[in-house]
C-alpha cells in the first residue's frame, strides 16, 4: 500500500469506524414489515413491542426482532378422530380448521406448537359434542354441530391470540356392520313408504270413483226432474187447451200423435209396407178440419 494512503487511513480511522457504526445503527433501527406479517420485538430478552406493516423504528443494539409471524389465514391438515355417539355407535369424523394469528405476542409466548395444540383441542371437542348426540342427529344436524365446535374452539384458542375463521366436518364414516344395518333400515323404510303410498292411491281412487257415481246419480236425478217438469208443463198446457177449446183440442192432439207414430214407422230401411188403419185416416182428416177451423 502506498505511504500516502496508509497515512490517510491512519489519520481518519476514527471517522471510518464512526461511519460504519452509524450505518449499522441506521440499518438496525429501521424495520420494514410486510403487509402479511407482524414482528415481535424484544428488549433484553423481554417483550417490548409488536411492529405492524410498514416502516418501523427500534433502538439499535438494545431491541431485536425475535419473531416474524405471518398473519395470513392457515388451514390445518385434515384430521380424523374416533367418537362414540349417544346411542353407542362408533364413528370416524374428518375435520378441517382454518385460523389466523391476530395477537402474535400471545401466540409466541403462550403456546409452542400452534397446529398440534389446535388439532388436539378439536379432537377433544368433537368427541365431547358427538357424545351428546345420536347418530341420526349427527347426520342431519351437521351445520349445528360445526357451529358448536367452532364456538367451543374459539373460546379456548382466544388465550393464544388466535382467531378460528372456519371449522368444517368433511365426513362422518361408519364401520361396515353399522353401514349394513343402516342400509337395511333404509330399505325397510322405503318399502313402508311405498306401501303407504300405494294404499293411499287406492283409497283415493275409490273416493274419486264414489264421487263420480254420486255426481252421475245427481245428474240423472236432475235430468229426470227436468223431464218430469216438462211433462207436467205439457199436461197442464193440454188440460188448459181442453178446458178452453173443448173436445176439439183433445181430438187434435190425438190426431197429431197418430201422425207422428206413422211417420216413425215409415222411417224403416228398405222396402216396407205400412198398413194404415181406417181410424188413423179418419183422425188425420179430422185434424185437417180442426186446423181449418171446421168441425169433424
Amino acid at each position: 500500500m502506498p505511504p500516502e494512503i496508509s497515512d490517510l487511513l491512519s489519520q481518519n480511522i476514527a471517522l471510518i469506524v464512526l461511519a460504519v457504526v452509524i450505518f449499522l445503527a441506521v440499518s438496525t433501527a429501521v424495520r420494514i414489515v410486510p403487509q402479511s406479517e407482524k414482528y415481535v420485538v424484544e428488549r433484553f430478552g423481554r417483550l417490548h413491542a409488536v411492529l405492524g406493516p410498514g416502516i418501523n423504528f427500534i433502538v439499535p443494539f438494545l431491541d431485536r426482532v425475535a419473531h416474524r409471524i405471518s398473519v395470513l389465514e392457515r388451514q390445518l391438515p385434515t384430521s380424523r378422530q374416533d367418537a362414540i355417539t349417544a346411542d353407542n355407535v362408533l364413528v370416524q369424523v374428518e375435520t378441517s380448521v382454518f385460523y389466523r394469528i391476530i395477537e402474535p405476542e400471545k401466540t409466541v409466548y403462550r403456546i409452542r406448537d400452534v397446529d398440534a395444540a389446535i388439532t388436539t383441542t378439536v379432537a377433544g371437542i368433537v368427541r365431547s359434542e358427538i357424545g351428546t348426540m345420536e347418530l341420526d342427529q349427527v347426520q342431519s344436524n351437521r351445520a349445528r354441530l360445526i357451529e358448536r365446535i367452532r364456538e367451543s374452539l374459539a373460546n379456548i384458542v382466544d388465550d393464544w391470540g388466535i382467531e378460528v375463521t372456519r371449522a368444517e366436518i368433511l365426513d362422518v364414516n361408519l364401520d361396515e356392520a353399522t353401514r349394513a344395518a343402516m342400509l337395511q333400515q333404509l330399505n325397510a323404510e322405503r318399502a313402508r313408504r311405498a306401501q303407504v303410498t300405494e294404499a293411499e292411491g287406492k283409497r283415493r281412487a275409490v273416493e274419486l270413483a264414489a264421487d263420480g257415481d254420486l255426481y252421475a246419480a245427481e245428474q240423472q236425478a236432475k235430468a229426470k226432474r227436468v223431464l218430469a217438469d216438462a211433462e207436467a208443463y205439457a199436461t197442464n198446457a193440454i188440460a188448459s187447451a181442453i178446458r178452453d177449446g173443448g173436445i176439439e183440442a183433445a181430438q187434435y192432439q190425438v190426431a197429431m200423435r197418430q201422425v207422428e207414430v206413422l211417420a216413425e214407422v215409415g222411417k224403416g230401411q228398405g222396402k216396407q209396407t205400412v198398413i194404415v188403419p181406417a181410424s188413423a185416416v179418419e183422425a188425420l182428416g179430422d185434424a185437417f178440419k180442426l186446423f181449418r177451423g171446421g168441425r169433424p
